[in-house]
């Protein structure tokens, strides 16, 4: 993970250590890094005027014409973020009330996915950091999530997150 997070280069939001967050002794258990993680992406997709799930994407046009064979006519397009792989490092306990600084970078981007790192920080201090992988994929009813290009516009916005010493 590259230095302490500075706002030029990771989205910052907020969480508040529920009870529902917590363990028979009153830790934030493993398991809410993993929804911190989520929810804190789909803010900062926000941020960047992104749908987590889009059902009028941009490149609609493109995605149509390079559809699989038998799959053109499809209507209804849907686009979204799933994950691939996940991880988190726990340094520290939080626990209930406590307030989380959730800090989130892009580390890679590819053509179809995007990896993020996480940090979290209590007052100041790290408590976890964490890394989610996600393909951006058509979503078909029925089918296989199928892969599809990032569009440029998507990934230059991204360029304002992208951590510095990580693959462009």
């Amino acid at each position: 993970m590259t230095g302490e997070p500075t706002p030029s280069l990771w989205f910052r939001c907020r969480r508040i250590v529920e009870f529902r967050d917590t363990d028979a002794a009153g830790i934030a258990h493993f398991s809410a890094f993993f929804f911190w993680m989520e929810s804190a992406e789909h803010e900062f997709l926000r941020e960047l005027g992104l749908r987590v799930v889009d059902n009028n994407p941009k490149d609609a046009e493109t995605l149509l014409r390079d559809l699989p064979p038998g799959e053109e006519h499809r209507k209804g397009l849907e686009v979204s973020w799933p994950r691939v792989s996940v991880s988190a490092d726990y340094k520290a306990a939080v626990r209930f009330g406590d307030n989380l600084d959730v800090f989130i970078a892009v580390a890679k981007r590819g053509t179809c996915s995007l990896s993020y790192q996480f940090r979290f920080e209590n007052s100041g201090s790290l408590v976890a950091t964490g890394t989610v992988v996600v393909v951006r994929c058509l979503m078909r009813q029925g089918l296989k999530p199928l892969p599809v290009k990032i569009p440029e516009d998507i990934l230059e916005q991204m360029k304002s997150y992208q951590l510095p010493d990580s693959d462009a």
